[in-house]
This record gives structure tokens, C-alpha cells and sequence, in this order.
């Protein structure tokens, strides 16, 4: 093994994103345009290491406006794994996440979970298809068969959304094996989530170019008129929008 070998993962694994993934990819763009086209906002959760990926959708150069993060520093890194870990695991979060953030019927929920096995990513998905939102999970497939859920259902979050994206990442997300070591080492959910991200905002950017539209995409606050082009844009969903509010 040399120092190219995880390099060599991450592009074989964006190839299999990109070559298997890109119908739901573009089925996910077309559901969140017709969301965003008639004023609705993006909401996305993820915990653990996948709030990175959240996070990568909320409020950042070249992204999307309308986009609600959903995501709490309590089922994070940002917390200790001794607090966050058996957070993750508890039952009743889902419902106190909905009721602060408001997502309305037909919006757009994306969950990121690599495993999707934990009660508050799978009751997240429960809830909020009973408020008539349409869920979409990210997610390594391989990870998810391979294990059982934690959730009183017995379902997993690719058996509970309505639609799935894989991020092909293998089970315990890392990527490659070293010779005495029984843990794998190079995660890649993060990489392939940020792909699958940033994939579907350019899906829907390209949709809202087509029908003429403006997409309503951050300027970098850090180019000359960036902090005005988005204050006008975020006034538009103020209280939407719960970090901002």
C-alpha cells in the first residue's frame, strides 16, 4: 500500500456514486426544485460525523438559499461522544426536532445517516412522513444490510424514506486495511456525502436555469457585494430559516 491508495478509494467511489446513484441524484434534484419553485425550504439532519455533511448544505458559498439545517451540536462531535453517542439512540427526539423547526407538508427532508440505524434518524423519517414531508436518505446500503436497527420498529432509514441515495461507503466506513489492524481506516461518507450534496444542488440549479428562473445561490460573503446579494435572499424565508432567525 502507498500514500495513493485511499486517493484511489475515494475515486472509485465517487465513479460508483456517480455511475449508479444518478437517478436518485436527479429524482431528488426535481423534487426539491418543485419545493423550492413554489417557496418551500430544504430541511437536512444529520448526526454524528454526518452533521459534516449537513452542514456543508447550510449557508455556504455556491449553495442554496433556502436551506434549514436541522442539525443540533447535542448529536454531535461538538457534544462528547459519551452524551452524543446515547443521544443518538434516544426515542422522542424526532418529534421535538419537527415541532421547533416547522417543516412544512410537501417540503423536502433530507436525513444523513451512514449506518441509519439509530432511533433518532429513523424516527426523524417516521414523524416526518406523518407530516406529509417527502424524505430522503443518504446512506451506505452495505452498512445499513449488514447490521440491525437499534429503532423499536425494527426498520432501518433506507426501509422508512421515500427515496435513497447509497454512498456506497463500506460497512464501518473505512475504505481501506492495513495488516494487523482489525478496523478499517479512511472514511468516506463524508466525501461521498458532500459529492451526493452538492450533486443534487447543482441538479437543481440547472433546473431553475431551464425554466429561466434565478436560483437563489449565496455569494461568497467574502466577494465585493456578497453580504447584500444574500441578506435580500435570506429576507425572503426569514423565520424559515431557524439559524438565522
Amino acid at each position: 500500500m502507498n500514500n495513493s491508495a485511499y486517493y484511489e478509494a475515494v475515486v472509485r467511489l465517487l465513479g460508483e456514486i456517480q455511475q449508479n446513484q444518478a437517478e436518485a441524484i436527479d429524482k431528488a434534484a426535481d423534487l426539491i426544485f418543485s419545493s423550492l419553485v413554489t417557496d418551500g425550504v430544504l430541511h437536512i439532519f444529520g448526526s454524528g460525523h454526518s452533521h459534516s455533511v449537513a452542514e456543508e448544505a447550510f449557508h455556504r458559498a455556491g449553495g442554496l438559499v433556502p436551506v434549514n439545517t436541522m442539525t443540533e451540536p447535542f448529536l454531535s462531535p461538538l457534544t462528547s461522544p459519551k452524551k452524543s453517542g446515547r443521544l443518538e439512540r434516544l426515542s422522542g427526539l424526532a418529534a421535538i426536532l419537527l415541532d421547533y423547526h416547522e417543516p412544512q407538508p410537501d417540503e423536502l427532508l433530507i436525513i444523513i445517516s451512514n449506518a441509519g440505524i439509530n432511533p433518532v434518524p429513523v424516527e426523524l423519517a417516521l414523524e416526518a412522513k406523518k407530516r406529509e414531508l417527502t424524505v430522503i436518505a443518504i446512506t451506505s446500503l452495505r452498512h445499513a444490510q449488514a447490521v440491525a436497527s437499534r429503532h423499536v420498529s425494527g426498520k432501518r432509514l433506507f426501509e422508512v424514506a421515500d427515496l435513497v441515495i447509497d454512498n456506497f461507503g463500506e460497512a464501518g466506513d473505512g475504505a481501506l486495511t492495513f495488516p494487523g489492524l482489525t478496523a478499517k481506516v479512511g472514511p468516506t461518507s463524508l466525501v461521498a456525502g458532500a459529492f451526493i450534496v452538492n450533486s443534487i444542488v447543482c441538479g437543481v440549479v440547472e433546473r431553475f436555469i431551464a425554466r429561466g428562473l434565478t436560483p437563489p445561490i449565496y455569494l461568497s460573503a467574502n466577494l465585493p457585494g456578497g453580504d447584500e446579494h444574500n441578506r435580500q435572499l435570506e429576507a425572503k424565508y426569514k423565520g424559515r430559516i431557524k439559524l438565522l432567525c
